[in-house]
Formats: structure tokens, sequence, C-alpha cells
């Protein structure tokens, strides 16, 4: 490949910052194999979690960093869920030095980096190495930024190093092969969006239950922080003056605020089960408790309507709607969000989610979407929000397993 002038220029530019200091605070790297995705632009990190949500629940023992370009400026991921089998952090600098210790440190198997702010030593280093690089997402936009505006050879030669470019729109598949990018190389997929997961659940609970709650009409109080749980208790008093056979059934925030909420349903005359103590409803029970996330999946699939906690009253960041939407429930949520309201946003937009303000409201909501119809209109809303986006995530998983399956092939 000819030699790039602009890269020679860039690297030395690069240079003359002060190598970083190494502070050693990087976790261990998991065992397993280990996909790297570089969200270029932060306004997109639900779907960037989603997507690593994703890749891990399609095989064992694979494991996701997350990495955003902080700039000087906190973290973006700082504020996404870590779990054990998904890291986030902050990329690294363009000096050589901690280049070379990130990709050190990390040995990803692949990186997916999703569109935008692209890092030529940090790309070209990571392809030195022989890493399979993935861009998706890639849009019109983006490709004259600070060193594309002066040194756009440099893009060209960064933007060679892809095996697969895959553009959110026809403007921005044409911009690509314009600046270089093979044809052949370039896909025109739906943009990345979050699309919620399908929460897991034990098919033996779930037909157990559903036969002991022997067709009642029921909603799900998902994720209640304390100060919602008289409010949701209370909506539900008044739903049931005209639907008697009406079940709640809820989950607070905290697994420990399940006995204090059990005793509060008690104190305004509730008949309630605990779920997570091995009790089963029968037609005298008005709510059933469960203190475990994990029974979220199950309690998505047996409610037709969903309200989402931590939404009332200003809290924690709660839980994606969308995991709702994924399991055919309508949506209800209070004005509080922050952490998910671009996913609020769209079911809002769809049909799929109806905000309430009080107990009032939240009462009159769960009254006329327990009938079915109802209900099942904003569910199949849902569903289409949940479909949006799911062509790119399912070719994105298609490819990292061929690079995966091509890298364990023997030589």
């Amino acid at each position: 490949m000819a030699r790039s002038l602009g890269l020679t220029a860039y690297r030395a530019w690069a240079r003359r910052a002060e190598p970083p200091a190494d502070d050693g605070s990087w976790p261990a790297r998991p065992a397993g194999q280990l996909i790297w995705i570089h969200a270029g632009e932060t306004s997109n990190l639900l779907a960037v979690q989603d997507l690593a949500k994703r890749l891990v629940a399609s095989q064992n023992r694979l494991n996701v960093l997350m990495t955003t370009s902080a700039n000087g400026k906190p973290d973006a991921t700082a504020a996404l869920p870590v779990r054990d089998t998904i890291l986030a952090q902050a990329a690294p600098s363009e000096h050589p030095v901690a280049v070379a210790r990130f990709l050190d440190h990390w040995q990803p198997d692949v990186c997916i980096w999703v569109w935008g702010g692209l890092r030529p030593n940090l790309i070209l280093a990571a392809s030195d190495r022989g890493i399979p690089l993935l861009l998706i997402d890639a849009d019109a936009d983006g490709f004259d930024r600070s060193h594309g505006r002066w040194l756009p050879d440099l893009t060209r030669h960064v933007l060679s190093r892809f095996s697969t470019v895959i553009a959110r729109s026809a403007a921005g598949q044409r911009r690509l092969t314009q600046m270089g990018v093979l044809p052949s190389k370039v896909q025109h997929l739906s943009p990345l969006l979050a699309g919620g997961q399908a929460l897991p659940c034990i098919d033996s609970d779930l037909t157990d239950l559903s036969s002991a709650m022997g067709g009642r009409p029921t909603w799900f109080a998902a994720h209640l922080l304390p100060n919602e749980m008289p409010i949701v208790l209370t909506a539900h008093k008044q739903a049931l003056r005209l639907s008697h056979r009406l079940l709640l059934l809820v989950q607070p925030a905290s697994p420990g605020a399940a006995d204090g909420l059990a005793a509060l349903a008690t104190d305004q005359h509730l008949a309630c089960v605990r779920w997570d103590e091995g009790q089963y409803p029968d037609e005298t029970t008005q709510v059933m408790i469960s203190g475990d996330p994990r029974d979220r999946g199950l309690f998505f699939r047996l409610a037709p309507v969903s309200f989402m906690g931590s939404t009332l009253i200003q809290g924690n960041d709660g839980c994606d709607p969308l995991d709702a939407a994924a399991l055919g429930s309508a949506v209800l949520y209070g004005p509080k969000v922050r952490h998910f309201l671009p996913s609020y946003s769209r079911l809002a937009t769809a049909g799929a989610a109806r905000i309430v303000n009080d107990a009032d409201a939240l009462g009159i909501a769960v009254t006329s979407l327990i009938a079915p119809d109802h209900a099942a209109t904003m569910a199949h809303a849902g569903w289409d929000v949940i479909s949006q986006g799911a062509e790119l995530a399912d070719r994105v998983v298609d490819l990292v397993q061929d690079a995966l399956d091509r890298d364990r092939s023997p030589a």
C-alpha cells in the first residue's frame, strides 16, 4: 500500500503529547474471546449496549468491551450498567504508547467501530495486529471532521482497513465509495437502534403460574422505588373497583424492599402472596410480590400491561422499557425518565407507551388497557419498534461469528 503522507504527519502530531502514565486501574481481561465495540459518538450508547448484550447472548464465554472517546470529558460509558461479561471504559489517547498498552492489555478478537470519530492510530494498530475491523452505522456526515479536513488521504487510509462497512443511509453508502472504500465492502442496512432483550424465564414457571392465574386480567409494576409503592397500590385499588379479578404483579427496585412492600399491601387490606417464597396466587389474591429482578422476563410475558417504575419519582435509572415491549407488554411510565429517554420516546411516538403522572392517571390507564384489544394494539406497535434495527444487529452478530470462526480455524 502506498505510503500516506497524512498518516506520517498525524503520527508525528500524536507523538508530541506526553506519554500517558500507567495507573494500573484497568480490570483484568476476562477469559475467553473478547469483542471490542467503540462508540465514536455517545448519542446512541443505549443501542451500543443493546448490541453488546446480543453478542454476549449469542454464544458462551464471549465478553464485550465498550469504549468511547472521552477527550478530557467524563467517560460516557460510566453511565452504562456493567456486568461480568460486559465492560466499559474510555478509549486510550492516540499516543502510540497508550494505543499499544490498550491493545496489549485487552487483546480483542474483533473490533466493531460504531460510526463517528475515527481514531487513526488506534484503528491502524489494531489492523496491524490482525484484529478484524467492522465499521457499522456509518452516515454521510462525520467523514470530514478534525484530521479528515486537513488530511483527507489519512481518512481514506483508515477506512481501507475495515473488512466490512455498513452504512445507515444510501447517502452514507455513496460517500463511503467516494472516499475510496470498495463497493463490494459497503452495505446499506437500517440504523443501529436499541431493540430490547427477550429476557429469559423458566418455562415451567411460566406454565405453572399462568395456570394458577386462570386467565385473570393482570398488570405488572416493575422496579418500584419506595415512594412509588403507595402510588401503585392506590392505583391498583382504584382499578379493582371496575375489575374485581385484577391481579397486580409487583417488583421493587431493591430486592430487600420486598418485605416492606408486602407489609404496605397488607396495611392497605390487599391480599398478597410472595412469588419468591414459592407462593402461588389464588382467586382471592390481589397482589403478588417478587423481589428477584430475574423474574421480570416471566412477568412481562404474563402481563399485557406493565408500568415501568423509577419514573414517577426521580431516582435510579430504572429498567429498559424495550424489554417489556420485546415480550408483548404495553408500557406505562412516569415523567421522570433519564437513562432510557430515547427508548421511551420511540415507544410513545409509535403508540406503544403512555405517560402517567399520578395514582389516578395510572389507575385509569390500567383500567383502560386491561381490555385485551387495547393492550394488543399497543403491544403490536411496540413490536414494530423492537423490529427496527434488527437487520443490522443480526448482520453484525453473523459477521462477528464468522470472524471468530476464521480465527479458530487451523491455518
